[in-house]
């Protein structure tokens, strides 16, 4: 079997049971992004430690998930939930544990530190840019609550979980300095 179709040399792509739409709609931005986020915690994953890269693998497969869920339609063939009230916890969960660890935020902080760390906030600028997608597409199609809220606490947990990957290589956090 080849990898490619040639069906989508025209714009459009299929969804999952459904009828093939624009390459230019928000949905496939919507799922693009999610891919986008799942290829950058696998680069952060690479140098993470083992806590932080076995809740990574399980958050790229809930982003797995996700871009399932978001590539059906509720008039497809086929239906497909993705992310519950407890993975919310999950992170939720997570970050408070980890929260004892980290010094008071008294200021705005520039992403960096180690490498892992900066790899994370790279992942959570595109968390956030990938939240503002759907929250554009939920405009025109019904996302559910529980994806949106699952999206907005992950873009919490992978900042939270770049300065636990300083702290625990005793490297501070820098601060933003204003001019």
């Amino acid at each position: 079997m080849k990898i490619y179709t040639k069906s989508g040399d025209s714009g459009t792509t299929g969804l999952y049971g459904s009828d093939r739409i624009s390459k230019g709609s928000w949905r496939i931005e919507a799922i693009g992004s999610v891919d986008e986020l799942n290829s950058f915690l696998g680069i952060a994953a690479i140098s993470a430690e083992t806590q932080i890269l076995t809740a990574i693998i399980d958050i790229q497969s809930r982003l797995f998930d996700i871009g399932a869920e978001l590539a059906t339609t509720p008039d497809g063939k086929f239906q497909f939930q993705s992310v519950v009230e407890h993975d919310v916890e999950e992170l939720e969960w997570m970050m408070d544990r980890w929260e004892p660890e980290l010094d008071e935020l008294k200021n705005f902080i520039l992403p960096g530190g180690t490498e892992t760390s900066a790899r994370l906030h790279v992942a959570r600028s595109v968390c956030r840019r990938l939240e503002r997608v759907l929250w554009r597409l939920s405009d025109e199609a019904e996302i559910r609550n529980e994806i949106m809220v699952y999206v907005n606490r992950l873009s919490d947990w992978l900042f939270v979980a770049a300065r636990i990957s300083n702290a625990r290589r005793g490297i501070q956090d820098q601060p933003w300095l204003k001019r």
